[in-house]
């Protein structure tokens, strides 16, 4: 399938009294890793937005395998799971230096059309098309 990474230094303000990342900052580091997936389909937000179509998030799992240190150097994977009826992404948040998984995630977007508001049961053509050309 379709990936993209980014890279990520733990900044000290996303910690927590604990001094590792606190919980809820690992979902922005997500959002990094899925608008560089959703750039490399040409179908970034405001594409979408242009397209007529939105894709709210309806599914986050996250799994906290190690926790992330200031300073630390991540790897943020997203890859593109399945793309026919939803808009689903794996991820996975490395260590830089040693590949050690430090959190898994997975996330579900639907489309849905922007004027009326209305869930659509099948993706857009528009994403269809872009994934496709990404692939061949």
């Amino acid at each position: 399938m379709i990936s993209a990474e980014v890279g990520i230094t733990v900044p000290f303000y996303d910690l927590d009294p604990m001094q590792v990342v606190w919980h809820g900052n690992y979902v922005r580091y997500l959002e990094e890793a899925r608008c560089a997936l959703l750039d490399r389909l040409d179908y970034s937000y405001p594409r979408m937005e242009e397209s007529g179509y939105l894709w709210p998030i309806v599914d986050l799992r996250l799994k906290y395998v190690r926790p992330a240190r200031f300073g630390q150097a991540l790897r943020v994977i997203a890859t593109l799971t399945e793309y026919e009826n939803r808009l689903r992404i794996a991820y996975r948040i490395l260590d830089a230096a040693s590949g050690e998984v430090l959190t898994k995630a997975e996330t579900t977007q639907l489309a849905v059309v922007a004027a009326t508001r209305e869930l659509c049961l099948e993706s857009p053509a528009v994403l269809l098309e872009r994934v496709r050309a990404v692939l061949a």
